[in-house]
């Protein structure tokens, strides 16, 4: 089952994207075209993909309306991703959303085009972005990691177990 959270999560990347999309591309025709760069398969994305559309319907996009999204899924195939994001750097599209393997490729890529990622990395330690408070550069986006609380998450663990010992029923 698909968390709620994480697809709240994705619908608001989604409307991140829109917000990334550069102001004059979205009163220029052709439409502007979103970039979307994925290591999944289409089948694996399915969810992502819906509350991604979902983010950006709520913030007026509309895929075939007034945006067009080109997905592109390396199934697995990591190597496959230089070639994919060069093609849409070379198109100039409006904006890239990439994931985890295809952020950083993308970030190598371009120095222009927008890029919001979602990663389950730390985006400082792998580049993509000088800071958390201040990411500089072309890319911005949002960090599920899970690992940097894990020090911190049984820190408080260990404190309650401590006070659950030492405190009588």
């Amino acid at each position: 089952m698909f968390d709620l959270r994480r697809r709240e999560f994705l619908t608001r990347l989604g409307g991140a994207v829109a917000a990334a999309l550069p102001l004059g591309a979205r009163a220029q025709e052709p439409m502007p075209v979103i970039g979307y760069v994925n290591g999944r398969s289409a089948q694996g994305d399915t969810s992502f993909r819906t509350a991604f559309q979902q983010g950006l319907r709520e913030t007026g996009y509309t895929d075939g309306r007034n945006v067009s999204i080109e997905y592109h899924w390396a199934e697995g195939h990591y190597d496959r991703l230089p070639g994919m994001v060069a093609e849409l750097v070379h198109r100039q599209v409006a904006v890239i959303a990439a994931n985890t393997p295809a952020a950083p490729v993308a970030k190598a890529a371009t120095t222009t085009i927008p890029i919001v990622f979602l990663t389950a990395d730390d985006p400082v330690e792998n580049g993509l972005v000088k800071s958390f408070d201040r990411p500089g550069g072309n890319a911005t986006g949002v960090s599920l990691i899970s690992g940097a609380l894990g020090g911190k998450q049984l820190g408080v663990l260990r404190e309650l177990v401590r006070a659950a010992i030492s405190s009588p029923l």
